[in-house]
C-alpha cells in the first residue's frame, strides 16, 4: 500500500493567465471567481484536491502586478506570502512569445527561493500551433529554475493530469489536513459573495469592476421550507458607478441578480431568494479600514 502524501502548493502568476480556471476545473467545482478582468482573485483561496494517495492544498493567489492602492498592496502580500507557506511553487504563464517585464520580475523573485521546487505551467496552448510552443518552452528552460515545464490548456483540461502526477511525485508523506469531501476551506457565505462579484465583473463596464465589493448581510435557510434568503450589498466607489450597476430601470442589477441566483441555487442545491442593494463607499480601495472591513485582512 502506498504511503499517503500531502502538502501545500502555491499557484502564482500575473493576472489573467488562467490560475483560477485551472483550479476550478481540477476540483470540479467553481470556487474562485473567473472573468477576463484583472484583479478578479483578490485573496488566497484554498482548493483541496484529495484522492486515495494524497491530499494537495492548492493556494490560488491574486495575479501579481504593481500595487496602485491599499487593496493592491494586500493582494500582492497575499501572493508573496503564499510562497513561504507552500511546499511546492507552481508558476503559470500564458503562451506569449516574449517574457515581459512583469514575468521577468516574478522570475527574479522565484530565483531567490533556493529551497523550493518550482513547476512551470504554460497555459492556453489550445490557442497556438504546436510548433510555436517549442521556442516558448526553450526560453523558460534556459532560466534554469524550473524542475518541470508542463504545457496545459486549463479550458480543455489538457495536461492537468500530468501536472497532478508530477506534484504527487514531489510531495512528502504527510497527514490529511481536511476531511476528504472538502474542496475549499472557505464558507458558503464567502462563495456567495464571490459568485455575486463575478457576475458584476462579467456584465459591467471596464471602469467599474475594480472598485466592486460585495457584502452579505443575510444568509439563512428558512425553518419552514428549503429556501435560502440571501441579502447582499454591492459596493462601488462612485455615485456614477452606482447608476451603472443599477442600470436603466434596474435592468443591470436584475441581470446580475438573476445570473447570481441561478448559480447560487446550483451551489446550495436549494431555491434562493436573493435581494441586492447598491451602495457607495467612496475610494474604499485606498482606505485601510475599509479594505479590512470588506474582509481583506
Amino acid at each position: 500500500m502506498k504511503e499517503f502524501k500531502s502538502g501545500y502548493v502555491s499557484i502564482v502568476g500575473r493576472a489573467n493567465v488562467g490560475k483560477s480556471t485551472m483550479l476550478n476545473s481540477l476540483i470540479g467545482q467553481k470556487i474562485s471567481a473567473i472573468s477576463n478582468k484583472a484583479q478578479t482573485t483578490r485573496e488566497k483561496i484554498s482548493f483541496i484536491y484529495t484522492d486515495k494517495d494524497c491530499q494537495i492544498v492548492f493556494l490560488d493567489t491574486p495575479g501579481i502586478q504593481k500595487p496602485k492602492n491599499k487593496l493592491g498592496n494586500f493582494m500582492l502580500n497575499e501572493s508573496l506570502s503564499s510562497l513561504s507557506e507552500a511546499d511546492i511553487i507552481t508558476y503559470i504563464v500564458d503562451t506569449s512569445k516574449k517574457i515581459g517585464k512583469l514575468d521577468s520580475s516574478i522570475i527574479d523573485t522565484l530565483k531567490k527561493l533556493k529551497d523550493k521546487k518550482i513547476i512551470l505551467l504554460i497555459n492556453k496552448i489550445d490557442l497556438i500551433a504546436k510548433e510555436e510552443l517549442f521556442p516558448i518552452i526553450e526560453a523558460y528552460d534556459k532560466i534554469g529554475i524550473f524542475s518541470h515545464i508542463i504545457p496545459i490548456s486549463a479550458m480543455k483540461n489538457d495536461g492537468v493530469d500530468e501536472y497532478i502526477e508530477v506534484i504527487k511525485e514531489n510531495l512528502s508523506p504527510g497527514p490529511m489536513f481536511y476531511p476528504e469531501d472538502y474542496v475549499t476551506d472557505k464558507s458558503e457565505k464567502f462563495l456567495a459573495e464571490e459568485i455575486i462579484r463575478e457576475k458584476g465583473l462579467r456584465f459591467l463596464q471596464e471602469e467599474v469592476p475594480h472598485g466592486l465589493a460585495v457584502g452579505i448581510e443575510k444568509f439563512k435557510m428558512r425553518s419552514d421550507k428549503e429556501i435560502y434568503d440571501i441579502d447582499a450589498v454591492i459596493y462601488v466607489e462612485r455615485d456614477s458607478h452606482k447608476a451603472i450597476v443599477i442600470g436603466k430601470g434596474g435592468s443591470m442589477l436584475k441581470k446580475i441578480g438573476t445570473s447570481a441566483r441561478r448559480e447560487l441555487e446550483n451551489m446550495l442545491d436549494s431555491k434562493v431568494n436573493l435581494k441586492l442593494w447598491v451602495k457607495v463607499s467612496k475610494n474604499w480601495r485606498d482606505n485601510d479600514n475599509k479594505v479590512r472591513g470588506f474582509g481583506y485582512k
